[in-house]
């Protein structure tokens, strides 16, 4: 497999990312081109986005546990605050596949995924062991406690600005 399809794929769920950051629908952007090419399906899009959440949301966790060692709870509530604010389309996707996932091999994805991410929100708030049983629910408490903290920026609706060639034709048909 050559760099291209990579790069590509890379590109584009970039761009995936970017347009449910503003569209903050929840809903997968299959219609963005170039997705159905690289993504065999949505699952596959869907995973693609929950690893770049996952990716985000713990690094940006041991860069508040450095800064604020003592409280590692609070790093974990501002790690997990933070990464929100940076990929709000991607928590609304993930939320809404959550809720409401396509099929049971998505609903099965999606408990394991959002069962590991509140180990690891336990793990790192000191809370739990990575074997602990009650690690799952240690970050569920966190990950609501987080939510409450948590107030969405409004999402921003450029104004459409007329095409040069539909200004073109207002000023002929005047």
């Amino acid at each position: 497999m050559t760099s291209t399809p990579h790069r590509n794929r890379g590109e584009i769920l970039r761009s995936a990312i970017a347009v449910a950051d503003v569209r903050r629908d929840g809903l997968l952007p299959l219609d963005l081109e170039g997705v159905t090419d690289v993504f065999e399906d949505e699952l596959a899009l869907l995973g693609a986005m929950s690893l770049r959440w996952h990716t985000r949301l713990s690094g940006r966790i041991e860069r508040e546990i450095m800064q604020t060692p003592m409280d590692l709870e609070r790093a974990v509530l501002a790690a997990w605050v933070a990464t929100a604010d940076e990929l709000p389309g991607v928590r609304a996707v993930l939320d809404h596949h959550r809720e409401h996932p396509l099929d049971d091999t998505m609903a099965t994805a999606m408990a394991k995924a959002t069962a590991k991410e509140h180990a690891m929100l336990a793990v790192m708030a000191g809370q739990a062991s990575a074997r602990d049983h009650s690690a799952s629910i240690v970050g569920a408490r966190l990950e609501r406690a987080a939510r409450e903290r948590w107030v969405p920026s409004p999402t921003v609706v450029e104004a459409s600005r007329p095409s040069l060639l539909s200004r073109l034709r207002s000023v002929l048909a005047a």
